[in-house]
């Protein structure tokens, strides 16, 4: 079975107050984007699978076997040990209830990592729906989402993916109607690590003086100045580069921008779509995306 667990980008970021545990309520609405990792399971025996052909040709690719899984990826690097994957850490919840034949798992990874796109929580709801598909497990998405919820507060997002309004630690989820169809999506990533705990450290919790939700139901072209994301000043205190890259997108057009989640990652909504390799030059060292939403 294969795959394309998809990123999600964040439409304003309100962090709302610190909780007792330490942790912190916030509002954002989740929104899905067409960038794509791709991912590939077949059970051992499959004369079928061919994992190597979700590789482009030419590529890296690793592997790591155990007794019950063999993990090969390749793309984007991975920055941890393949146990502390979120993709194997969610194939090890369904094996504490499900008994499963030896899987072979490929993952062509294409979403870059601390970017605030949700890429490994993507790849670990991916796991569980497909896993759930392919052995007839017969889960329920209610089901998924609680499983899923104890890898990552976003990692429920993707059981449905689709458009919602996130509260809580960004777990509560209420769908919301809105379409971005039309709008073209710019994406860029600089090569610049942002620790979420060092984003979380400059944040002075405060409400809103104007709920996300009301904000998202105006035109486009009115977010400017009114959605923001409360990570981004403190942020771009430290990197300015990616404060950089947001007033670049303005510069060429675009109607609003915005770091998603606590970065480094920023995008920008354009009406017309700009001239994409014009746009890459300007952004020659950083990973880049475009596309029609």
């Amino acid at each position: 079975m294969i795959c394309h667990p998809n990123a999600k980008i964040n439409l304003g970021l309100n962090v709302t107050e610190r909780r007792p545990d330490g942790y912190h309520n916030l509002e954002t609405v989740f929104y899905p984007i067409p960038l794509c990792d791709t991912l590939q399971l077949e059970a051992a025996g499959n004369t079928d699978s061919r994992p190597e052909g979700i590789f482009p040709d030419g590529i890296p690719v690793q592997e790591h076997a155990t007794e019950d899984y063999t993990f090969r990826w390749g793309g984007i690097g991975i920055d941890c040990p393949p146990e502390q994957n979120l993709l194997v850490k969610a194939l090890r919840l369904i094996q504490e209830r499900h008994s499963l034949p030896h899987l072979s798992i490929s993952l062509h990874k294409q979403i870059p990592s601390g970017a605030g796109l949700g890429g490994g929580s993507s790849d670990a709801a991916h796991t569980m729906k497909s896993l759930n598909q392919m052995f007839h497990l017969g889960l329920s998405d209610n089901e998924l989402e609680e499983r899923v919820t104890g890898l990552g507060a976003d990692c429920p997002f993707f059981v449905r993916n689709r458009p919602v309004f996130a509260t809580g630690i960004g777990n509560i989820f209420t769908p919301i109607a809105l379409s971005l169809s039309g709008w073209h999506l710019v994406l860029v990533k600089p090569g610049i690590f942002v620790s979420t705990k060092e984003a979380y450290a400059r944040i002075i919790p405060r409400k809103p003086g104007i709920p996300v939700t009301d904000i998202i139901r105006r035109p486009v072209e009115e977010w400017k100045g009114l959605l923001t994301n409360d990570f981004e000043e403190g942020v771009f205190a430290l990197h300015p580069e990616i404060a950089d890259i947001k007033a670049r997108l303005y510069g060429q057009g675009a109607a609003y921008a915005s770091m998603s989640g606590s970065g480094s990652s920023v995008f920008g909504l354009f009406r017309t779509a700009p001239e994409e390799t014009d746009m890459r030059r300007l952004f020659p060292e950083s990973f880049y995306f475009q596309a029609l939403l």
